[in-house]
């Protein structure tokens, strides 16, 4: 998975760094931590579905521009021309998810998924309408259904300059490939917060068994909400004393709690969840699969406070089931009891998908000085005593 950070020197300047300069952050399963009984894919990636690409580009500039852009390419083909069953599922409706009526009535997707922050929305839908109209066959048509999700970095971020621009969706969706997937921050993920620590991006997946079809469900996040945190059912955030709401909770005496946290990224915020599978799966169901990916939120301690807006996207690119310009359509579907394992698979890998990308982000100062901290890896991996000692 190709990655751009553009970094602003002066305001002339942008460097380009080449994927190979970053490394691949530590992961959970790198310290043993394992959440599910589902196998993971070979990359533990959205891009072990076959076809399925993520690029990003991740923006930072002086001391106050922390945002990206994070686009999600389901299949290698022109997907206007080749469409793909898709459904969307609103948690939480506090947010902005364009495109979402006519995945909701027509049944499918016809772009790439773009991820990006709450007031570039509109740069998003730009750059797919650009992207879509250049693709080869697509001269004469004259509407395009842009999805485009976001979800809001302006606590580290200068959100309201509106510094990505449809260049930058050109350009994410420019370097998109299949492979390893960056994740922490970067691209969408760059200025978010995840339990009032540093979030960002993460993706997990999962393979069923030969028995059960042997299909594959990836899953992407952008996390940028709040709760009270749990890994793998250990209590981690009252471990730390960092939740939402502790300086109420833990309130004695008439005196608040003075060093728990009163910041709203430990609450509110938002959170993106992009489910993509490789079996033949009906919009119906794929709904249905959509909302499991609440469910995996709910795994991590996450709360859909008021102010989240938690949105999850479904597709399936089973290739027999693309939906081609022909006078019939025969799709091949899975029957209803056969989904139960596909559920299964979206749940653990959206709660997987979530907490790598704790494990992956790192502190971040942006806006106003403001430091958001990253999850403190090495006091949260000595709760769990099997696992490996963080060098």
């Amino acid at each position: 998975m190709k990655h751009v950070i553009l970094s602003f020197i002066t305001s002339v300047t942008i460097l380009f760094f080449p994927v190979n300069a970053f490394a691949q952050k530590a992961r959970m399963r790198d310290f043993g931590i394992r959440t599910g009984v589902m196998k993971t894919g070979p990359l533990n990636a959205i891009t072990d579905v076959k076809g399925v690409s993520v690029g990003h580009v991740t923006l930072i500039a002086g001391d106050s521009v922390r945002t990206g852009v994070t686009a999600i390419i389901p299949h290698p083909g022109n997907i206007f021309r080749e469409k793909v069953p898709a459904a969307f599922w609103a948690g939480n409706g506090f947010g902005k998810l364009a495109g979402s009526t006519q995945i909701k009535e027509l049944g499918n997707i016809e772009t790439p998924v773009i991820l990006t922050n709450t007031l570039s929305v509109a740069a998003g839908i730009e750059g797919l309408i650009t992207y879509t109209l250049d693709q080869p066959g697509n001269g004469n048509i004259q509407s395009v259904n842009a999805v485009v999700g976001e979800t809001n970095d302006g606590g580290l971020n200068d959100i309201r300059g509106r510094h990505v621009k449809p260049a930058h969706i050109l350009e994410a969706l420019k370097v998109a490939a299949t492979g390893s997937v960056a994740e922490g921050n970067v691209g969408a993920g760059t200025g978010t917060v995840c339990f009032g620590f540093k979030g960002g991006i993460g993706t997990a997946s999962r393979v069923l068994p030969a028995s059960l079809g042997g299909y594959t469900v990836g899953v992407l996040v952008q996390t940028n909400f709040g709760g009270v945190l749990q890994i793998a059912g250990v209590k981690v955030a009252e471990r730390l004393g960092r939740y939402s709401y502790r300086n109420h909770i833990e309130k004695k005496s008439g005196s608040a709690v003075t060093d728990g946290p009163a910041d709203p990224g430990f609450s509110d915020g938002s959170c993106m969840i992009i489910i993509i599978t490789d079996a033949p799966v009906s919009e119906r169901n794929l709904e249905r699969l959509a909302k499991r990916g609440m469910m995996g939120l709910a795994r991590t301690g996450g709360i859909a406070s008021n102010g989240s807006g938690d949105y999850v996207i479904a597709l399936s690119v089973a290739p027999e089931n693309f939906i081609r310009d022909t006078p019939l359509y025969k799709p091949v579907y899975l029957h209803n009891d056969d989904c139960s394992p596909l559920f299964l698979a979206a749940i653990e890998a959206t709660e997987e998908a979530i907490l790598n990308s704790l494990f992956a982000a790192e502190t971040m100062t942006g806006k106003g000085g403001r430091t958001i901290e990253a999850l403190p890896v090495e006091k949260v991996v000595k709760m769990f005593p099997i696992v490996k000692n963080v060098e």
